[in-house]
């Protein structure tokens, strides 16, 4: 017996190649392709969990999430969404699988611009959908038409990362209204990862559900992970209209059942609670995203967008056409890990990640490595 073809057609994440090869050479690297922040998880958010394990607050919650959390993330959504409307799901990822299983059908089209996160590809295959990726040109702006033009009766849904992983831009307002409209008109949802959205740099991010009238068929993925570096807390949520939050929440009594208890604690301590943590993390990775935005623009043969939100930066190092293979070498001969852009759709063939969620001294270091060896 052998797995089944929806499994098998699942890669693994060229991210998670990089890391794992990293662990096997060893050493002294310098680790910039796994995006994850470098800081604790602030104390009174790890206070809040220990005190709800101290009380014994430690068995299941209702599948939708505990309710104070879920009113703290409508609050966090700006009135767009009211505390029904809110899933709490097991990170971002599973809102993301959630959403993927409700509103696409066998058959149905994912739209992707690329390059982005891989997993999207693997959550409509699971759902038995298509995903299709339409490449945006550098410098990896949003262009509406392209999205807009592929779109057709097979279209379920659109999927839109701003901040984006791994470009690091922010997609222009106009534009991204334009995809949600011209979705609405197809029948399709466009499903907002919005994870990153604490994260700008030069401007406040809009909500995607924020840009348009008629928002029924967005739905607003965020997550603890990055803003309050609590990524292994597992705490995401899935927003939408209730027809699918509904239908989700159906779903996950037989999958992961609720999120953890005592990280709901933890993040509506985090939500709720003092935001001057998030504020110090948040300046450290504008100052690194300076730093890194001034490098790439010296460095000879080297060209990059400016990341306008997260933080990545997504380099195109003239000559290479494989970027596995260069990602490779650079672990073995250099000792910096960065991730191959192959890996973030065909768009992103022959260029690398760069996760300047490190420190200002191993960012300096890695880009000195990464220099000498180009």
């Amino acid at each position: 017996m052998h797995p089944t073809d929806r499994v098998r057609a699942c890669d693994r994440s060229s991210i998670r190649v990089l890391f794992d090869l990293a662990e096997e050479v060893g050493g002294d690297l310098v680790r910039l392709e796994v995006g994850e922040p470098d800081f604790e998880t602030p104390a009174h958010v790890t206070e809040a969990a220990v005190a709800a394990a101290e009380r014994g607050d430690t068995g299941y919650t209702s599948n939708a999430g505990l309710p104070t959390l879920r009113a703290a993330v409508a609050d966090t959504l700006t009135g767009e969404y009211e505390d029904d409307d809110i899933l709490v799901t097991t990170g971002g990822m599973e809102a993301l699988h959630l959403a993927a299983l409700c509103v696409l059908a066998p058959g149905d089209e994912l739209l992707v611009p690329t390059p982005t996160w891989p997993n999207y590809r693997t959550q409509a295959r699971l759902a038995d959908a298509e995903p299709v990726e339409v490449p945006m040109p550098y410098p990896y702006d949003l262009e509406a038409d392209r999205l807009i033009e592929r779109m057709g009766p097979d279209t379920g849904a659109v999927v839109l990362c701003t901040p984006s992983n791994p470009t690091g831009r922010v997609f222009d307002e106009t534009a991204v209204r334009a995809v949600v409209e011209a979705a609405r008109d197809h029948d399709a949802y466009v499903i907002a990862d919005e994870v990153y959205a604490s994260l700008t740099y030069d401007h406040d991010h809009t909500a995607t559900a924020a840009l348009v009238d008629e928002s029924e068929h967005v739905l607003t993925v965020g997550s603890c992970s990055k803003t309050y570096a609590m990524t292994g807390w597992r705490v995401g949520w899935l927003a939408g209209e209730s027809t699918v939050v509904d239908e989700a929440t159906k779903v996950r009594e037989s999958t992961t059942a609720c999120a953890p208890t005592l990280a709901q604690h933890a993040a509506i301590a985090a939500l709720t609670g003092p935001q001057e943590p998030a504020e110090k993390m948040q300046a450290a990775f504008r100052e690194r995203r300076d730093y890194v935005a001034d490098r790439l623009e010296q460095m000879d043969g080297v060209t990059a967008p400016c990341p306008e939100g997260a933080f990545y930066a997504f380099l195109d190092p003239a000559g290479y056409e494989d970027s596995m293979q260069l990602a490779k070498r650079l672990v073995r001969e250099a000792g910096v890990v960065l991730a191959p852009g192959s890996g973030f759709g065909a768009a992103g063939e022959g260029k690398l990640r760069l996760s300047f969620a490190n420190s200002r001294d191993r960012i300096e270091a890695g880009l000195d490595r990464l220099e000498r060896a180009l």
